[in-house]
This record gives C-alpha cells, structure tokens and sequence, in this order.
C-alpha cells in the first residue's frame, strides 16, 4: 500500500462504523498488514533524477521506419502494412505484449524515414505520416498532413538507486476532438473531463470501480478518428480536458489528455482511419473476438442454486418466458442432486453457467489447495512465502495465472468443474478482488508474479491478471470439449481479453443512473475491442427496485449482447402487467437472436460491435458526438433507451437516411432530432431505410425483415446463418435492397452473380406489405 492508499483508508476508517467491532479491526490489521509487506517487498525509491530527451543527434532508417535518436533518449518508429503505427522509447519494442495477438505485423515496405522541417525526421506512408521535432514531440498527421495528435515530449522519474521510472506524457489534440474508451467506464460513453485512474477495480471520476479498465483511446474529431493504444500494464491516470474552438478567432484551445504511468515502457500503437477502419486493424493486431455459442446470445438469468434452480426454470416454462441459461453464483455453485437437476433442465433447453473466483481457500486438506500447493502454483511475497488476502473473510491464496504452467493447471481445474454439468463459466473477483474492506486489491504491490518468464510484481501483473485467467479458464474449457465453442465471461481483464470470451464487469447499479451506466460500459468496451459484454443483472439484489425500472431494465439490455436477468428478482414477481410486458421483451430479444447471431461473426470478421455509438457511420457530425443516451445495433437498428423515471416520450438524434419507428411503422428522415412516443411497453427502435435483419419466423427458421428504402436509394445487408455451437465456418449471405417503380426489390448476391433469396421476405415501411 502506497502513501496515497493509506491515506485513503485511514479517511474512510468512518465507513468501518457498518462493519462492526470484530470486523472493522480486522480490516485494519489487514491495511497495516499490506503495508509493512510492501515496506520489505518494494525497495523504496528515494532520491529521484528528471530526465528529457534533448535535442535530436541522429537518425537511421530501418524498414517501416527507424531511430530517431536525442541527448538523452531513443525514439524507434515503425509503420506496419496494415497502416498501424508503432512506436518506443528508449529501446522499448512491441514485444513482449499482453495485447497483441500474435508476431508483430510486418513493416511496410513503402514506409520511409526522411528529414523534416526545422531538424526533425518524418516517417511517410500511405495511410498516415509520423512527425518527430527536433526535441521530441511527435506528430501524427493524415496523407493530407492534418495534424490529428501531438505528444510532448516525454518527462521521466528515474530512481537515483535503479528501479522503475515513472512518465509523464502530455498530448494535444483537435479543440473539436471527443474522447472514449479507456476499457469499461460507468461515466461514458464519451469521456468528459476528469481524471480516470488505470488500475482494475480502482474507484473512477464517478466514484463507481471499473474491473475493466485499459489504456485504449479512441479519439473523434472532424479532422479523423484515430484509436491509441498505450502497452504498459502499470498502475497509472490519464486527466482529459477537451477543447474550446475560438468561433473564428484563431484562439483554439486544443483538448488535452495527460497520461501519468508508475513505470512500464513508454510505447504506443496509434491506427487512423474511420471508426470501422480503425476498430478493423485494431482487431487484427490484438486479435479478433471470441464468438459465443449461439444459446449464450439468449436470455441468461443470474442466480437459482438448490431448489431455486428447478423452481426458477419452471417459473419461466410455465409463463411462457424465453430463457436459454442460469448461472449459479458461489455457494449456489454445487448442492445435492446437481447432475440430475443439470439434465432436467438441459432437456429443458436450459444450460447451466458456474460463476468461479480464483481465490482458493488455504486449507489443509482442501484438494485444490493441496494440489495447488504442492506445483508451488500460488501468487508468493518476495521472501518466496504464500500470499493469502481476505481481511475476514478467511484466508486465500491466489494461484498465479501468469505463469503457463499454472495457467494451464488451474484452467484445467476450471474446465472440469464445468465438464460435468456446466455450458460455460463466469470469472469474478479476478481483478483479483475480495481483500480489502473498501474494494482494495487481495494482493499487495510487492507480490511476486512469472509474468511469463520475466518475472515482477504485482504493480505490473495487476492489470492483466484478469486477462490471464480469462485465457486459462478459455483455454482449459477448449481442451475439455474440442467441439464445442467455449462460453466464458470476465468481470476483469485488459486490452486483447476479447481473444478469450465476453465482459461482464461491475460498475452499473441497480438504480436509474445504473441503467446509463451500463450501457456506457458496453459501448465504451466495444470502442476498444471487446464486442461481446453486458451489465448488471437487473435484479434489484438486496434493495427494492420500482416495476418501472424493472421494465426499463429489461427493455435496455434485450439489446445489449449479453442478456442478463435475476439477480434475485423474477419477472413475475411484480404483476400480471409487468408480467405481460417483460414477456413482450424476452420474445423480441428472442425473435432477434438472427439478427445477434449475424453480428456475432461481423464482430469476429471486422473487429465492429455489436454496439455502436450512434455518430459510427458518420463522426464527422458534432450533434452525434453529443448523443450519449442512443446507441446502434448493428448498421440496422437504433436502440434510444428510458434512462430515467416518468418518461413516455424522448428525443432522439438520427444519422443521415431514412428511420422507421418499428412499432408504428412511421418515417423520420435524419438527420435531425425527432420525439417519438416511448410508453412503459415499449422504448423506441428505430430501423434503417433500406436494411436487412434475420429475424425469426413463427416457424422458427430465419426471415428477413426488409425495411423500405426511400425512393431511388439502395440498401443492402448481411446475414450468417447460425453455425451451431462447433466450429463450423460461418457463410455470410450478402442481400441488395432498392427501390423500384413503386415496389421493394430484394436481391442475394453470390460469387455466381444475383439471384432471388431463397429465405421468406417480409417488406415493411410505409406504403409496402408483405413481399
């Protein structure tokens, strides 16, 4: 516990008054405990020296790029063939790397290093041009030579003693310019000015912990969109401060991000291009999304160990209520009759998901702990000790998941818990939580960590320690079922997690600021490369939510990826009327599971989410960059959620093209701002002129629903027919859609040329009926 973390603790000792006596000393001994460890662990830094680069002396060229070398520091340019741009100071490389999925993407041979004006070095390429000043700040610039970021030069604190040295690097963007990202942020979509700490589970500028946070920003202006992704896992903040335009004067205060790290290489990717482009080459360097089974995009219900299983599934069958899985939370995990129960309710249709945390407890005798044990395979302190957090609740070790031999064990252990019975598995308190009194770490500074054969510390390994035991538990569900694509979420993790599964992180409540807080997560992770994810459960846990809630709950997350409900409320349990209205939204999310089953595979194909911030197809418009309260699902459909009480009618902002309310049928033309009628039923679902959804047919097999275009326009869509839960390759069916002499022509284009579909068509839109 550093300095700044005592302080803290000793201010919140108030909070302790809830605890009790017993408890509350308890956490305290633990505090002082965490503190003394990391006193012997951790050397302590002393006397520090500052340090910047100086004046350049020097370049050579290498392929992609080169070395512009300074007084006091290198600087190691290199453009990849797919238009990313690489770059590290002082020596560092891309590798090694949490993030990145594989080898390094290959230097593009037509990228150059050559002087620049006033004694700087540029590196010119087709899709961007890196510029470094003779002192060191570093320009990224369109081909057309629109400046889209500046970094200062960079700042050190080096230890006089040796050690880690911590950085400061201040960067500049357009005075236009709008930021998102940074991982699963409660206060999103859009980042507004504040500092956001990058430190999993670490309470944010909205007092709410993020379990997924990670240096990934996506930056949008009129000049371009461009994502930066800074590769250090430390602890760190970034303070963002956008920009005021001057109306003309030539005063432009340019926005601000300022991005202070406790240690870890100075080394960053920067991609340019549109929002689709970027999130593409973005996905190719990190990786493409896991693509969950197709029974993992139904509804998921939170909760239900014991009796309650049985009485949970047979509460849903007999109303008629959709449900595709339950997860069975901690002790709820095991109980008498568990197998038997398991095959009642899969001939139901229904899987089973265990929620796991990876602490185990230390306890003699406990096989898992015996095991563990013996293979040396848990997180020890720096005299080589075991490591045991939990101020009352007992005491636990962790088993280091940075290690591959580890990794491998304990994802083994993962998956045969769930070979038996379970579909899938839930990973939480991997941040790793349940230690401290007020959400601090189970694990101090000074832990030791494999970090994969480089060995460190905890202050490293934190972040992405949720990432490792995602990829243990994905890894180790692989290799129990080959045949079966595995189901996996994760309260924590970092940039690249999306390899291993969905996000399911905490930092939504269960009130009305929970509800924008949970769609903010989703589209703030979906900006930096994890697709598939959802928040909360819906279920009001200990306090009492209204019915209006509970339905807007709902409404909101049947169009979210991962759909969740319970929570230890049903829907039932609020009336008759809410009944009928929640089974209206677990139907529809039924009737477009098509629909997520075809974005699903585009996520995995072009690293686009399911959900998308309603400026995606054009981020050029300012009004849109404003919108924080709608969001896209797919190219198709606009979702504009009730966020708070008493509404039954709202504003929403529409992109270029022609809307259709898909409840009434009537026609927007955007953009603009229309108000439609959102009553407690329902919330308005706007659908763009022109596109394709799979939906399913009252058959159960897949229909397209084709929305009209407007006159003279064209439209077009795709569709995936669901693969099964394997791993059969996905065949993407492309459909052109126009308008002609007064009726709606839906053709499928194939490699042999264009031909009629051979799926049910149904035309909807002003002025048109069935096909």
């Amino acid at each position: 516990m550093n300095g700044r973390e005592l302080v803290c603790s000793v201010r919140s000792l108030h909070r302790l008054r809830g605890l009790g006596a017993r408890r509350g000393l308890r956490a305290v001994r633990w505090a002082w405990r965490r503190r003394r460890t990391d006193a012997w662990g951790l050397p302590p830094r002393g006397a520090e020296r500052a340090r910047v680069p100086g004046a350049v002396s020097g370049a050579e060229a290498l392929p992609g790029g080169g070395v512009v070398r300074f007084a006091r520091a290198e600087l190691r340019i290199r453009i990849a063939a797919g238009g990313a741009v690489f770059w590290g100071w002082d020596g560092a490389g891309p590798e090694p790397s949490y993030a990145l999925a594989g080898p390094v993407p290959e230097a593009d041979p037509r990228a150059g290093l050559e002087p620049d004006t006033g004694g700087g070095w540029r590196v010119v390429s087709r899709r961007v041009t890196v510029a470094v000043s003779r002192y060191g700040a570093v320009e990224v610039r369109t081909p057309g030579g629109v400046v889209l970021r500046r970094d200062l030069p960079p700042r050190w604190w080096e230890p006089v003693g040796g050690g880690p040295a911590r950085w400061l690097l201040d960067t500049e963007v357009a005075a236009d310019a709008r930021f998102f990202g940074l991982g699963g942020r409660g206060s999103g979509p859009r980042l507004r000015d504040g500092r956001y700490r990058l430190w999993n589970g670490a309470v944010g500028p909205d007092g709410v912990p993020s379990s997924v946070t990670m240096p990934v920003q996506m930056v949008v202006a009129d000049a371009g969109t461009h994502l930066v992704f800074h590769d250090t896992t430390w602890d760190g903040r970034v303070t963002l401060r956008e920009g005021t335009e001057g109306g003309g004067s030539g005063h432009d205060r340019p926005g601000t991000a300022a991005l202070r790290m406790e240690g870890g290489p100075l080394r960053c990717w920067v991609v340019v291009g549109t929002p689709a482009g970027v999130l593409a080459r973005w996905s190719r360097l990190v990786g493409p999304a896991a693509v969950p089974p197709s029974w993992a995009l139904g509804v998921q219900h939170t909760g239900g160990g014991g009796a309650e299983l049985r009485r949970v599934v047979a509460g849903y069958r007999e109303r008629g209520l959709p449900l595709s899985a339950v997860h069975l939370n901690g002790g709820e995990g095991w109980f008498p009759g568990l197998p038997e129960a398991a095959r009642e309710v899969r001939a139901a249709g229904v899987r089973l998901v265990s929620v796991v945390d990876p602490a185990v407890r230390a306890e003699r005798g406990d096989p898992v702990y015996e095991e563990g044990r013996r293979l040396g395979a848990f997180v020890r302190d720096g005299r080589g000790r075991e490591l045991r957090g939990g101020p009352w609740s007992g005491a636990y070790v962790y088993p280091d998941v940075t290690d591959p031999a580890v990794r491998r064990w304990w994802g083994d252990r993962c998956a045969e818990r769930s070979a038996e019975v379970f579909s899938g598995v839930v990973l939480t308190g991997n941040e790793p939580a349940g230690g401290g009194p007020f959400g601090e770490s189970a694990l101090p500074g000074s832990a030791r960590h494999v970090l994969d054969g480089r060995g460190g510390d905890h202050r490293e390994a934190r972040n992405v320690y949720g990432s490792a035991a995602a990829r243990a538990g994905y890894e180790g569900l692989r290799r129990f079922r080959p045949g079966e694509r595995p189901f996996l979420l994760s309260r924590a993790g970092w940039a690249g997690m999306q390899r291993y599964g969905g996000a399911w992180p905490g930092g939504a409540g269960d009130d009305w600021p929970g509800l924008r807080a949970a769609l903010s997560l989703v589209l703030g992770l979906g900006l930096c490369g994890v697709p598939f994810a959802g928040a909360g459960g819906g279920g009001g846990g200990e306090g009492r939510v209204s019915p209006e809630w509970y339905l807007r709950r709902l409404q909101l997350a049947a169009y979210l990826p991962l759909f969740l409900t319970g929570g230890g409320r049903e829907p039932w349990e609020f009336g008759p009327v809410v009944l009928d209205r929640a089974r209206a939204v677990l139907r529809e999310r039924e009737r477009l599971r098509p629909y997520l089953v075809t974005l699903a595979q585009v996520a995995r194909l072009t690293g686009s989410p399911y959900v998308r911030p309603v400026w995606w197809g054009a981020p050029e418009d300012r009004a849109l960059r404003e919108c924080g309260d709608a969001f896209l699902l797919g190219d198709a459909l606009l979702v504009a959620p009730v966020l708070e009480p008493g509404v039954e009618r709202r504003a929403v902002r529409l992109p270029r093209g022609r809307w259709y309310d898909t409840a009434t049928g009537r026609a927007y033309e955007g953009p603009g701002r229309v108000v439609v009628e959102a009553p407690l039923s329902r919330i308005p679902v706007l659908a763009r002129g022109g596109s394709v959804v799979p939906v399913r047919g009252a058959d159960g097999g897949v229909e397209l629903e084709v929305w009209a275009p407007a006159a003279g326009r064209k439209g077009g869509g795709l569709v995936v027919p669901d693969p099964g839960d394997g791993w059969a390759r996905a065949e993407v069916e492309r459909y052109a859609v126009r308008s002609a002499d007064g009726r709606v022509v839906v053709k499928q284009v194939r490699g042999d040329g264009v031909v009629a579909p051979v799926r049910p068509v149904r035309v909807r839109g002003t002025g048109y009926g069935e096909l």
